[in-house]
């Protein structure tokens, strides 16, 4: 595959092809077809003109990915993870916007499904704490979220 440059319809159908798969962001499609590009200007061109005809969108692709990381993530890293692939502050944030409400029931659904016992001494409570905020939770829902569980599980 690695060798000569593409031209411009096979890198097209390259970027088609790899869109058919599933969605990608702008930048996330740019890196994975440079090394394909004869110029930056030609894969530049393609790429405003796939998203001129909106079979490119940083924001489906936002939306897209949201629904797939919301449930085992918060906000914060969901938010991390769309800023890593390449999506814009204003997408990331809008897409984010919708599951951020609910980061309170998905928090306190995940502790209880990764923990069937209510904490039993300060170091349980810590681990928990520690595990959501991996998971990309703010302090505020992390410390309702295990006032919620320890309360459910009594």
């Amino acid at each position: 595959m690695a060798g000569a440059a593409d031209s411009a319809q096979e890198l097209k159908a390259r970027a088609l092809k790899m869109l058919a798969r599933r969605e990608h962001s702008r930048a996330e499609l740019a890196r994975k077809l440079a090394s394909h590009a004869t110029s930056k200007e030609g894969l530049a061109a393609l790429l405003d003109d796939l998203e001129q005809r909106k079979q490119l969108s940083d924001d489906r692709y936002a939306e897209q990915r949201v629904r797939t990381l919301a449930r085992k993530y918060g906000s914060g890293r969901i938010r991390g993870e769309l800023r890593a692939r390449g999506v814009g502050v204003e997408a990331a944030a809008s897409a984010v916007s919708g599951v951020a409400e609910e980061d309170l029931a998905r928090a306190v659904e995940i502790l209880r499904r990764k923990y069937r016992e209510p904490p039993v001494s300060r170091e349980d409570h810590a681990k928990r704490a520690r595990f959501l905020q991996g998971r990309g939770f703010s302090f505020e829902i992390i410390k309702h979220a295990l006032k919620l569980s320890s309360v459910d599980a009594d």
